[in-house]
């Protein structure tokens, strides 16, 4: 297993039947920054923002009660439990289901705003995640058929996964961590909670990175 180039020296390992949940350098650091942010979106205030008149100079403060932002804040702290499950679990099929936990959380984020237009856009993505979820299973399936194992520490090394199924598992984890697509808009970033929409950048991330770990081991 650890005599993969990306995964570095092993750090745990606990056999558990057919999962064997494991953590090597590569899976610790991410593990260890998702940690970081979720204790941001934990212990983060509400920022103080600044709706400019453009033409001329006047300017005035919004005041965000941090009441307004309890919401987004629980919705942030549960995308990071989703996107730490994700870096850390050991099964294929396990990171299928933290992948589309995170892409729900990710939809509340965005629709907390309450803004006609970001809800317009946490619609659009909605549909993109849920569609998702039809490679990512078919996935999971086509790994389980072919290899009788869904257990990355068996599968790894073995070269026994189809290239279909890799490809599906791709495209599954693009679909639900297509987020920044729709959010990466003003109105996002000036709608109150804004502090937390970096968790959604930093999940899809996240969850890029181990992908990439999975298919290149498996």
């Amino acid at each position: 297993m650890f005599d993969q180039n990306i995964e570095g020296a092993e750090l745990f390992a606990l056999p558990f039947g057919d999962i064997v949940p494991f953590f090597s350098v590569y899976t610790a650091t991410l593990a260890a920054f998702v940690v970081v942010f979720i204790l941001i979106s934990a212990f983060d205030r509400p920022e103080r923002q600044l709706n400019i008149v453009f033409g001329g100079d006047a300017y005035y403060a919004k005041e965000i009660k941090e009441s307004d932002t309890r919401f987004s804040r629980f919705m942030a702290i549960a995308c990071g439990c989703a996107t730490l499950g994700a870096v850390v679990t050991g099964d294929v099929f396990n990171f299928t289901l933290f992948a589309v936990l995170v892409g729900i959380t990710n939809i509340a984020i965005v629709a907390s705003a309450g803004n006609r237009h970001v809800l317009n856009a946490a619609f659009q993505y909605g549909i993109v995640a849920m569609i998702a979820t039809v490679p990512l299973f078919g996935s999971a399936a086509i790994i389980l058929a072919t290899t009788g194992t869904l257990s990355i520490w068996t599968l790894a090394g073995m070269g026994a996964v189809p290239l279909l199924a890799k490809a599906l598992l791709i495209l599954g984890v693009m679909g639900e961590g297509i987020a920044p697509l729709y959010i990466g808009k003003a109105e996002i970033i000036r709608a109150q909670g804004a502090p937390f929409v970096l968790m959604i950048h930093f999940s899809s991330l996240l969850l890029f990175l181990r992908v990439t770990e999975i298919v290149l081991v498996i």
